[in-house]
């Protein structure tokens, strides 16, 4: 029975997975390249008086203030490797790095599972029960592969500046308008960017940015994906309350809203309880000495 209940929390979590890995999974800000970032949307940068918008200024802005993190919080949900899914996720960057997302997945099977990072250690879990996987003593190799499944294994989940960065990118970044989010003023922010853009901006980054960043391009191109479309709705502080990331993937349409509802709360994320875990390597472990 609990191998049964294994299985299913790894399919569960293998849509969780996919799921970051489409909203990206690194914290450090990036100073890509800008493309041809336009002007303002229709109807606002013309006419006396009208205030020019240049979609740019802003993402800077986010990036800038990215830079300022030590948490947040989000929900999540879209379609991502044929199925639908949701979730919420708690974050926190600083003073250390802890993890806590919820995840559904809807559908035949349909699965719910939390993901747990804490102290370079990643828990799968559902019903009290919990796989463990210390990247500190699995093989080099599993933990390579743990980290380029999706990024939950680096240490972090969603970041805006990361967003801001691959946004700004896009050759035809716009300004699409003004917009009501959740009761939030917003500026709606749009562009596409192919992986190959994303590649070549990451071959620029310092080492341990570049190797997260070219892990997600990987993985992502592993899925059939080629393009993403992102959009992005920055509110008066200059910080994202929306982000949608949208790709074409060999098993259909990737499409993701995040929607990020606080920052710099205080968020504390505690590993479950021992007797409802079952580390990896102890089972690995074991494993190899019943087959010697």
């Amino acid at each position: 029975m609990f191998a049964n209940r294994n299985n299913s929390r790894t399919k569960t979590a293998g849509a969780a997975l996919a799921a970051v890995l489409l909203v990206g999974g690194a914290t450090a800000c990036e100073s890509g390249q800008k493309g041809d970032t336009g002007k303002a949307g229709a109807g606002q940068g013309a006419g006396k008086g009208a205030v020019e918008v240049v979609p740019a200024a802003y993402l800077e802005k986010v990036k800038v203030k990215s830079e300022e993190l030590t948490s947040l919080r989000y929900s999540m949900a879209g379609t991502a490797e044929g199925e639908q899914f949701s979730g919420d996720v708690s974050m926190r960057i600083k003073p250390s790095v802890a993890m806590s997302m919820k995840m559904t997945t809807s559908g035949e099977g349909g699965q719910a599972a939390e993901i747990r990072l804490v102290d370079e250690a990643m828990f799968i879990g559902a019903e009290g029960k919990w796989i463990k996987f210390d990247m500190k003593s699995l093989d080099p190799s599993m933990a390579e592969k743990l980290n380029s499944a999706g990024g939950t294994a680096n240490k972090s989940g969603e970041n805006p500046g990361d967003r801001a960065g691959e946004l700004l990118k896009a050759k035809d970044l716009k300004f699409v308008g003004e917009e009501t989010v959740d009761g939030v003023k917003t500026k709606h922010l749009s562009g596409t960017v192919s992986l190959d853009e994303l590649r070549a901006a990451a071959a620029s980054e310092a080492p341990e940015a570049k190797k997260r960043r070219e892990q997600s391009v990987t993985a992502l191109e592993a899925q059939g994906v080629k393009n993403l479309t992102l959009d992005m709705w920055i509110d008066e502080s200059d910080r994202p309350k929306q982000v949608r990331t949208r790709g074409e993937a060999a098993k259909g349409p990737v499409d993701t809203t995040i929607k990020f509802l606080d920052y710099n709360q205080p968020v504390e994320v505690a590993a479950p309880p021992a007797d409802q875990v079952m580390d990896l390597a102890e089972m690995m472990k074991g494993a190899g000495q019943e087959q010697g």
